[in-house]
């Protein structure tokens, strides 16, 4: 079923990423990224990771805005990520790789801070996500979900905008998953239009589910 899932899910993205970045959305991203990083709190000259990153929106600004900053972009469309690089223009300080944010391809400890701009909603096993971005997080990294926060809405193939339906989660939701894995929830914000930002930090101590 899962593997399944994911295929269905690339096939969408892949097939919308030639426009995804129409009129109508490129300045909503703009604005929820800026309301953002209002609250965001991460070394300048950091390495940070996007999950998600889709056509490189967040990348865009973080590289003009930080100079210095380090990064990495990951989302499961090759099509995003095709887009995303043409688009990039901070050479190779700022890149993407292909993968699924359930196995994340990279070391623990490796980042300062993670994003995550709507896309937490579309993942099938949220606590699994969440999970690996508290292994990829360095101690004390702080962890930047920005999604739509009304509770779940909706599961199964029942939405008509994306495969295997969208889910959304409340702040008590985010906050539990987040504890089960190591990520205390700092704070929640509301950006825009629904929009809930939950900041969480990695804990120094491993919970006792993960350790056992």
């Amino acid at each position: 079923m899962s593997e399944q899932f994911f295929q269905r899910k690339q096939t969408f993205f892949d097939r919308w990423a030639r426009n995804y970045d129409i009129l109508l959305t490129t300045p909503f991203y703009q604005a929820v990224h800026k309301r953002l990083l209002t609250y965001a709190d991460f070394p300048r000259d950091g390495h940070v990771l996007d999950l998600g990153c889709g056509t490189g929106k967040l990348f865009k600004r973080l590289g003009k805005l930080y100079p210095e900053l380090t990064g990495v972009g990951l989302d499961l469309s090759p099509e995003m990520l095709a887009q995303a690089q043409r688009k990039n223009i901070h050479g190779d300080r700022l890149s993407f790789v292909q993968g699924n944010a359930e196995a994340q391809p990279f070391p623990e400890n490796t980042f300062d801070a993670a994003f995550n701009t709507i896309s937490f909603l579309h993942y099938l096993h949220p606590e699994t996500v969440l999970g690996e971005v508290q292994r990829v997080l360095k101690p004390g990294g702080q962890f930047y979900l920005a999604d739509y926060g009304k509770g779940e809405l909706c599961q199964g193939d029942g939405f008509p905008f994306s495969p295997g339906g969208l889910r959304f989660y409340s702040r008590a939701e985010r906050t539990a998953m987040g504890e089960r894995v190591g990520l205390e929830t700092v704070a929640h914000h509301y950006l825009m239009f629904g929009v809930l930002l939950t900041s969480f930090q990695k804990s120094e101590e491993i919970p006792a589910a993960i350790a056992s």
